[in-house]
């Protein structure tokens, strides 16, 4: 096992209890010892939510162990029927409470509840959250969904969205704004689930046409069972960014049997912005990716045929979909990093030095470390991605949010290059942190990692001087510079960068 100190997914019952936390009338009834309710912070601090999940911890301690920890399941999963009254309820283990063995689904059964009770398997120790997300949403539909009954005289075709849960990267505003835009196509949105789903929403699934898989790390599972059992087709395209809007208008608009509308009534301001003259700038832009499959595979596609950035990187940590990325790496001819190690991450973005990454909360850490710009474009997310303003990432809406989100970085980078220019007026100072990239940037954090023994021995060092002048150059091409001195430094044997070869480097690719 390996310690760490930032993970991008916990362990799969904290996926269970998004799916709880998600829904209106299901309880989770969780088997785990005193100190796993940590997660409930996951919900409220992060979140934001106004009230704690739908969670009864048995929370047993040290001395239990020694008598019958299952009665205390038992006695728990009693109590939270009477205290919360569920319509619905799951039951498991965390990652700890697994190794007693204790069975809660069988304990569970063997009461004769007075509700449906979805037991869960989760294998702590082989998946992760994500997966423990999806898993808890196929059981609570195999379990629940009825089968479908004749609707007469129906007015327009219906569908559902599938994948939207908690503790999601702008779920709530992605909603919104794709139920608009299926209801100006004149298609029904039938159940959201599981986001804001009640028992009796999960039931009539199957009633709807097609379904919409909006996050396929978390509905998809559920949409291929709903295809099989009851021959429900669903979405392929994820309406990410504006040309996958405008696929995913042709894909529903085909499964509802409606008609596609012209192109002037599929537009963003987003598209007119990235081909305007202010952005020519941004052409050729070195990016990085990394975070889930679905908005990594996604960001892409945006990156280099919307904005126009060169797309040097990508990775994911949802191994679960690591054929999906590392197709999409190969058509940039690139090789994917599937990983759940963020160490591994931050030396990829150390050899590439990106001008932008886009991805989690963990590579904005990493940025602020490295001193590149940095959007956020996938979970796990901080506080400050739960905003209180409307901000999809889907639809047209979301394709304009998404190109204020990344542009800015690069735009307050070349802000800080101006106030650099007056770094001797008294207002501005050479330690003054740059707004784009969080307090603590300073001059020292344009230097790179440490370099290991073998790489420092072919590696050119640079002088104080040499470091100043470098920190002259432009924020956005900074990192091109640097590379190009150090390689002309190795190819003419300079072992200390001066001014000079600075400027030479520059004649030199010049030419």
């Amino acid at each position: 096992m390996q310690l760490t100190l930032w993970t991008y997914e916990g362990p799969p019952h904290v996926g269970a209890m998004r799916i709880a936390t998600a829904m209106r009338d299901v309880h989770y009834v969780l088997h785990a010892p005193q100190g796993d309710t940590y997660a409930d912070l996951l919900f409220t601090m992060i979140e934001r939510l106004p009230k704690r999940p739908p969670v009864t911890y048995t929370t047993f301690q040290a001395r239990d162990l020694g008598g019958d920890t299952a009665e205390l399941f038992k006695d728990a999963a009693r109590l939270a029927i009477e205290r919360f009254q569920p319509a619905a309820l799951l039951v498991g283990s965390s990652c700890t409470a697994e190794l007693i063995q204790d069975d809660p689904g069988g304990l569970a059964q063997a009461l004769n509840l007075p509700i449906p009770v979805v037991p869960l398997e989760l294998p702590s120790y082989q998946r992760k959250e994500n997966w423990g997300a999806s898993e808890t949403f196929y059981q609570l539909s195999r379990r629940l969904v009825k089968k479908p009954t004749p609707q007469p005289n129906k007015a327009r075709p219906t569908c559902n969205l599938l994948g939207p849960s908690a503790l999601g990267f702008r779920h709530r505003d992605d909603i919104k704004e794709i139920s608009q835009l299926l209801d100006s196509l004149g298609i029904e949105v039938s159940v959201v689930a599981p986001l804001n789903a009640c028992v009796a929403d999960i039931e009539k699934l199957a009633q709807a046409d097609f379904n919409v898989v909006l996050y396929p790390e978390v509905g998809m599972t559920t949409a291929l069972w709903l295809a099989r059992e009851f021959g429900q087709p669903f979405t392929k395209q994820v309406p990410l960014g504006f040309n996958a809007t405008r696929d995913f208008v042709q894909e529903v608009c085909a499964l509802a049997q409606v008609p596609v509308p012209s192109a002037e009534h599929l537009t963003a301001n987003a598209r007119w912005y990235a081909q305007s003259v202010d952005s020519t700038y941004l052409t050729g832009k070195r990016v990085y990716l990394f975070g889930d499959a679905t908005h990594v595979v996604c960001a892409a596609r945006i990156a280099s045929q919307e904005m126009g950035f060169e797309v040097v990187g990508l990775g994911t940590y949802s191994r679960e979909f690591a054929r999906e990325v590392r197709e999409c790496a190969k058509s940039y001819g690139l090789e994917a990093l599937i990983t759940d190690d963020y160490l591994a991450v931050e030396e990829q973005i150390s050899q590439l030095q990106p001008e932008l990454i886009l991805g989690t909360q963990m590579e904005r850490h990493i940025a602020k470390r490295q001193g590149i710009p940095c959007a956020v474009i996938s979970a796990p997310v901080h506080v400050q991605d739960f905003p209180a303003r409307y901000a999809p990432q889907m639809g047209f809406e979301g394709a304009n949010v998404i190109f204020d989100t990344w542009v800015h970085p690069l735009m307050m980078g070349l802000e800080e290059h101006l106030l650099g220019m007056f770094r001797q007026d008294f207002e501005f100072h050479a330690g003054a942190s740059p707004s784009h990239l969080g307090g603590g940037h300073s001059a020292a954090a344009e230097i790179p990692p440490q370099l290991t023994a073998k790489e420092a021995s072919n590696q050119a060092t640079w002088s104080v001087e040499a470091e100043k002048e470098l920190g002259k150059i432009p924020f956005f091409v900074r990192g091109k510079a640097r590379r190009n001195t150090e390689k002309y430094a190795l190819d003419q044997g300079v072992s200390t960068i001066t001014v000079d070869t600075l400027y030479d480097a520059k004649a030199h690719y010049s030419r």
